[in-house]
């Protein structure tokens, strides 16, 4: 059994990171990942406040994106109180844990992606993700410590290393893209609306391609179909091109006549 990565986007204390690490050890985690520390790694706060729970900090891994932090995992759940007007499937930590776990079943990668501590995840963030857990904390006082936040989710994780539960998520037998893949598709598809001029006016651009990536990621393509649709868009590309091709040698046709 692999347990999911621990995604700490922007995390700004090093304090808080240790403390991450400790939890992690207590249920049975050690990947963790940190996208843009915002003061830089590797921190010596962060290991005071580990406790000892040190393999998860001397194995961190650095990212400059998040994309690149997400690249091989195939099931990523966004961890926040407030979906920011996406459409995705919002769990409770309990019921995220038994669809982590059914993908790892499968052989497949699944993580935790967290926000940093001042404002949590933006919109862009939870865009790249499968789900939204939300932990059911009372509405007069939301805020948790960053720490706080992944042990009730590694709490639930642990829950089901003896207990398995049974699958609860429907899973395509062929498994899901990684995210590298998926981004893939996305920039492609990306790329060919900005020549198209889809993305209209432009100040939309930002939450057209949220929604966009939101809907793709939803349906959990596999690797084929993520090669189909790239297929769909490269040849929508081309077919465009030729078309543009045949108006030109008109209007080139209809100049030559004009001028004769």
């Amino acid at each position: 059994m692999t347990a999911p990565v621990v995604i700490l986007n922007e995390p700004q204390l090093a304090e808080n990171i240790g403390s991450v690490a400790r939890v992690m050890a207590n249920f049975g985690l050690s990947d963790l990942r940190l996208v843009r520390p915002r003061d830089g790694w590797p921190q010596a706060r962060a290991w005071a406040s580990a406790s000892g729970a040190d393999w998860p900090l001397d194995n961190a891994k650095v990212f400059d994106r998040l994309e690149e932090a997400v690249a091989d995992l195939r099931l990523v759940y966004a961890t926040t109180a407030r979906s920011r007007g996406t459409q995705l499937p919002v769990l409770t930590p309990r019921e995220a844990a038994v669809n982590l776990h059914a993908a790892d079943t499968l052989g497949q990668a699944v993580g935790l992606l967290f926000g940093g501590e001042r404002a949590g995840l933006e919109t862009d963030d939870i865009a790249l993700c499968h789900a939204i857990v939300t932990i059911p904390v009372d509405e007069r006082f939301r805020s948790l410590n960053l720490a706080q936040a992944v042990a009730l989710n590694a709490y639930e994780w642990r829950l089901g290393v003896a207990d398995r539960p049974r699958e609860a998520f429907a899973v395509n037998v062929d498994g899901p893209a990684d995210m590298a893949t998926l981004v893939g598709l996305y920039e492609q598809l990306e790329g060919e609306l900005d020549v198209a001029g889809f993305f209209h006016p432009p100040e939309k651009r930002p939450s057209m391609v949220r929604n966009l990536r939101i809907s793709l990621g939803r349906s959990r393509l596999t690797d084929q179909e993520v090669r189909t649709w790239r297929g769909v868009v490269t040849a929508l590309s081309k077919g465009r091109g030729r078309v543009l091709e045949k108006l030109a040698r008109k209007r080139a046709a209809a100049n030559d006549e004009t001028n004769e």
